[in-house]
C-alpha cells in the first residue's frame, strides 16, 4: 500500500494556536510558522495540503486494542457467552475458529478502522495461547506491514485464556518475547489463575530475563485488585523494571479508601508503572486529578471492537475519551484539554514513541478536524478530515 508523503500542511491551528504552517521532512516536523496565508486553496504540489485553517491535533494513540479479534466485516455476530471475564474467555474460544478469528484479514480491516479515526499508534495486545500459539502475532504485524513506519505498533503477547491454568503458556510468552513481542501480558491472576504470585513471578521473570515490557489486564476489583497492584509494585522495584510496566483497567484504583488509593498512587508513580483504560461505563473512571497529582501516567484504549466480548465499538479512540469525560463529569476547559492530551501525544510513549505537541522534532502524526479547539473537538468527536502518520497520509475524508 502506498502512502502519499507530506512536505507542508499549510494553514492548521495546532492544538487551538494561530494558523500556522508545519513543514515536514522525513517522517517529522522541522518547522512550524505563521500562516502564509489565510485563503483555502487546491495545492499545486501533491506534497503540499491545504488545511483550510482547521484544527490539528497529534495522532491519537490508542494504547489498548485488540486488533487480533475482531469479526468487524463479517454478518453480525449475536453473542450468546456467559457472563463474566472468564464465561467471555470460552465463548470467545468455542467461536473463534469458525469466524476465521485471528486472520490477516480482520486484522487490517480494525486496523483501518483506527486509522480514519485519527489512530496513528497502537498498543494491541493479541491472544498467544495454546490454540492459535503465535499466529495471531503473526496475522496483525502481516497487517500492519502495509502501512510502514507511518502507522507504530507495538505488540503485547497476551494469555487471554490465563498463564498457570493452561500449562505451556508461559512458554509460549517467553517465545513470543524471543520472537520480537514488544510486552507481554498477564490477565487477573487471582482469579483467573488463583495464584497471584505464582502468574505474577513467571511473568516477571521472562521481562526481566528477555528486556521486554508488562502489561497486565487487572479486571479484580476494590481490595483484591489492590492487593496485586501492591504485588506488581513490589516485583517490578525488585526486578529493576520501572517505566516497563502497565496496568490495564486497574478498576480497583477508584475503588478503595482516598488513603489507600493515594498510598498506591505514591507507589505507582515512584515506578513510573502506567495505568490504561477503556473508560467503561458500569464502573468508576480512573480519577484524572489524582493520577495527575501523583504523578501516574495514563492512556485510553478502544479493547476490543465489535467481537465475541461485545458488539459494541467503533474504533474511535476520541470516542473513548469523550466516554471517560462524560462519565468521570469533566467539564471545565482544563480538564478536557488534559483529557485530549491523553488521548494524543502525551500518551505516545504507551506505544513505543516521544511525546508529541506538534512542535519542531515531534513524529508527524497529525490529524484535522472541523473544530473550534481542542475541548471542541472532544465534545463533538467531529469526523477526521485528513490522517497523517509518520508524514505520510493515511486517510483523507
Amino acid at each position: 500500500m502506498q502512502h502519499r508523503a507530506v512536505t507542508l500542511i499549510r494553514n492548521v491551528r495546532p492544538l487551538g494556536a494561530e494558523p500556522s504552517d508545519l513543514a515536514i521532512r522525513d517522517g517529522a516536523i522541522v518547522a512550524v510558522t505563521a500562516a502564509a496565508t489565510a485563503e483555502c486553496a487546491s495545492p499545486a504540489d501533491a506534497g503540499t495540503i491545504d488545511g483550510c485553517g482547521r484544527l490539528a491535533l497529534p495522532g491519537l494513540v490508542n494504547a489498548h486494542a485488540h486488533v487480533d479479534k475482531s469479526w468487524w466485516g463479517l454478518p453480525w455476530q449475536p453473542y450468546a457467552g456467559a457472563g463474566g471475564t472468564d464465561g467471555r474467555i470460552q465463548h470467545e474460544r468455542a467461536r473463534r475458529d469458525e469466524l476465521g478469528i485471528p486472520s490477516v484479514e480482520t486484522s487490517a480491516r480494525v486496523l483501518a478502522e483506527f486509522v480514519r479515526h485519527g489512530t496513528t499508534a497502537v498498543r494491541s495486545h493479541v491472544d498467544v495461547d495454546l490454540g492459535v500459539a503465535q499466529r495471531g502475532i503473526e496475522c496483525v504485524r502481516e497487517a500492519a506491514a502495509a502501512y510502514g513506519e507511518a502507522l507504530a505498533l507495538q505488540i503485547v503477547a497476551f494469555p487471554q485464556d490465563g498463564v498457570l491454568r493452561r500449562p505451556g503458556v508461559l512458554d509460549l510468552l517467553d517465545e513470543a518475547a524471543l520472537g520480537g513481542a514488544d510486552v507481554i501480558g498477564g490477565l487477573d491472576p487471582a482469579s483467573i489463575d488463583r495464584d497471584p504470585v505464582g502468574q505474577l513471578d513467571g511473568i516477571f521473570a521472562i521481562a526481566a530475563d528477555r528486556g521486554v515490557g508488562i502489561d497486565i489486564h487487572l479486571h479484580d476489583s476494590a481490595d483484591l485488585g489492590a492487593f496485586q497492584i501492591e504485588l506488581i509494585i513490589d516485583r517490578t522495584e525488585r526486578l529493576g523494571l520501572a517505566g516497563r510496566v502497565n496496568i490495564a483497567h486497574g478498576f480497583a484504583i477508584a475503588q478503595v479508601d482516598p488513603h489507600r488509593r493515594a498510598d498506591l498512587l505514591a507507589a505507582l508513580a515512584a515506578q513510573d508503572i502506567t495505568m490504561t483504560t477503556v473508560a467503561p461505563l458500569r464502573l468508576p473512571q480512573l480519577p484524572l486529578a489524582e493520577l495527575d497529582a501523583a504523578g501516574v501516567r495514563f492512556g485510553f484504549g478502544t479493547d476490543g471492537i465489535r467481537d465475541l466480548w461485545s458488539p459494541y465499538g467503533t474504533g474511535d479512540l476520541l470516542g473513548i475519551a469523550w466516554q471517560y469525560a462524560r462519565a468521570a463529569g469533566l467539564v471545565r476547559d482544563e480538564d478536557l484539554r488534559r483529557v485530549v492530551d491523553i488521548a494524543t501525544g502525551a500518551s505516545a510513549p504507551l506505544a513505543g514513541l516521544a511525546p508529541n505537541a506538534l512542535r519542531v522534532g515531534d513524529r508527524a502524526d497529525i490529524v484535522l478536524v472541523d473544530a473550534e479547539n481542542p475541548m471542541d473537538a472532544l465534545v463533538r468527536t467531529p469526523a477526521r478530515r485528513l490522517v497523517v502518520g509518520a508524514g505520510r497520509v493515511l486517510f483523507e475524508g
